[in-house]
């Protein structure tokens, strides 16, 4: 299929019922000229729409343990090998991930991400991150989500059921690339390492949260399978991420980038969407590098963003994304900063500078 024989019409209408795209419709999306993803969006944000209403979920993450990985992820700058100059630490202490998550209700935040770098959190981290979410939610509104890399095996079941006891409400462990190129960007650990995860995580009881990182020399076919997989996984919440190149990782991501250009990214935000309507769906790091001035248009596909910096790089001031929020209608799912919205102020915590995106 062509994307001049798209009817968005009708593929907005079945999406609504519950249909899923084929591949070939997935693929002519991708291929809406320019010219015409306007009317692509449109139709996204029929979808969002049905489901989100005028509604942004906002997200903020602590970097709690930064760099000090194993790994090879070649897009990463804290992968083994990296020379990008990045701050190394270990993991937080629970106080201090408490303050930081009082910070981020402050700022309107409705989910707190605690991310871990290294392969796999240890008992030792697991605890750690186990006592903080239980003085999060015992002190403020916050969901909390938890990013620790790998769980494999019956420890790896363990650690899920230990971090649900504690009451994390979601796991996050990206897909990333599609299973045929992940072995092109990392020999430490497989695709299919990152699919037990996520079935450890939900068979826990927590939420799922796992999406991509478009730019890693995937197929347009790729990333439509990709979008499908997430869909068949039933992901609870998908972050959208867009390469950004860092100076010193493996993949640099200079030329797989340079393709990219606003009308692009935003066709792929709109795959994702159509192919998973209900699905918290989040533009995620790169939107301010990639989508540039036409980055307000993610907000109409997308429902969730978070504020601040992103794990390692800048992102945009959090009072610029509440500005564009209130340009655009839109308003926090829940929280505090709903009110300050509308008068394009800084919600009462000020504005945040926080590390962003977890892309494990």
């Amino acid at each position: 299929m062509t994307s001049s024989l798209l009817d968005l019409d009708a593929l907005t209408a079945r999406v609504l019922r519950g249909d899923p795209l084929t591949p070939a419709e997935g693929l002519a999306v991708l291929n809406v000229p320019d010219t015409d993803t306007l009317k692509l969006v449109d139709a996204a944000w029929r979808v969002r729409r049905e489901t989100f209403g005028d509604t942004v979920k906002v997200n903020v993450l602590l970097n709690a343990k930064s760099g000090l990985c194993a790994e090879d992820c070649t897009y990463c700058s804290q992968a083994k090998g990296a020379d990008t100059g990045i701050p190394r630490y270990r993991v937080r202490t629970p106080e201090e991930m408490l303050a930081d998550a009082r910070r981020a209700e402050a700022a309107g935040a409705q989910r707190y991400c605690i991310v871990l770098s290294g392969r796999g959190g240890t008992w030792g981290e697991v605890r750690q991150v186990a006592e903080a979410t239980r003085q999060i939610k015992a002190n403020t509104g916050l969901e909390v989500c938890a990013c620790m890399g790998l769980l494999l095996g019956e420890d790896g079941q363990r650690k899920a059921q230990a971090l649900r006891e504690a009451g994390v409400d979601a796991y996050n462990h990206n897909l990333n690339t599609h299973e045929d190129h992940y072995a092109d960007i990392c020999s430490t650990h497989t695709y299919a390492n990152r699919v037990e995860t996520l079935t450890h995580a939900a068979a826990a009881g927590m939420s799922t949260c796992s999406g991509v990182i478009v730019g890693l020399g995937e197929t347009p076919e790729q990333i439509v399978d990709l979008a499908l997989t997430l869909r068949a996984r039933r992901a609870d919440s998908i972050p959208v991420n867009f390469l950004m190149p860092i100076a010193g990782a493996a993949l640099d991501g200079a030329q797989t980038t340079a393709h990219f250009t606003p009308w692009w990214c935003l066709r792929v935000l709109a795959l994702f969407r159509l192919t998973n309507p209900r699905a918290e769906l989040r533009a995620s790091a790169g939107r301010e590098l990639h989508l540039r001035s036409l980055q307000p248009l993610a907000l109409l596909i997308a429902n969730s963003i978070f504020l601040g910096n992103y794990l390692t790089e800048e992102g945009q001031a959090a009072q610029a994304d509440w500005t564009m929020l209130a340009d655009l209608g839109l308003r926090p799912a829940t929280g505090a900063a709903a009110q300050a919205v509308p008068d394009r102020a800084p919600p009462a915590g000020g504005d945040i500078r926080l590390t962003l995106d977890c892309v494990q």
